[in-house]
């Protein structure tokens, strides 16, 4: 079991990686202490934001494949397939969930108020605009540039 901890602590591109969406979403944190002039733990963990966090991190592992393995190998080419699925899902289906979310929470307010529902609220800041992910998807690729 140590040697496979040690092997993953040696895996350069994983710690690139999760230092790529560590990074940004330090960035989301940082950004929502200036706006809303308080901290919120959530702003860490949570999804949505700017910059995005996913594009962060898949462009980052694509990107670092890229230099490692070649940018004309399979493995590149994975990772760059799954990096275009994950922003696309950020900015797109996830985004439209969000909006979604939204108006179902005005409609739950809606009845709430009429007395004849208790229901607690979704979660609305669940995608990205394409501006947060095209901002997560150039600093990944500048953390992986960084991080060779």
């Amino acid at each position: 079991m140590g040697e496979i901890f040690s092997q993953i602590i040696r895996n350069k591109i994983l710690l690139v990686t999760i230092s790529a969406w560590f990074i940004a979403q330090s960035i989301k944190v940082i950004l929502g202490i200036v706006r809303e002039k308080r901290f919120d733990f959530r702003w860490f963990v949570g999804s949505g934001g700017m910059p995005s966090s996913h594009a962060a991190g898949a462009s980052c592992l694509a990107t670092s494949i890229g230099f490692q393995d070649g940018f004309e190998a399979v493995s590149f080419a994975l990772a760059a397939a799954f990096a275009i699925v994950v922003m696309f899902d950020a900015q797109g289906v996830r985004r439209a969930s969000g909006k979604q979310a939204r108006i179902l929470n005005k409609i739950t307010e809606d009845i709430y108020w009429r007395g004849k529902l208790e229901e607690a609220r979704l979660r609305e800041l669940i995608g990205h605009t394409p501006v947060e992910v095209i901002a997560g998807f150039f600093l990944g690729v500048v953390i992986a540039v960084i991080g060779r």
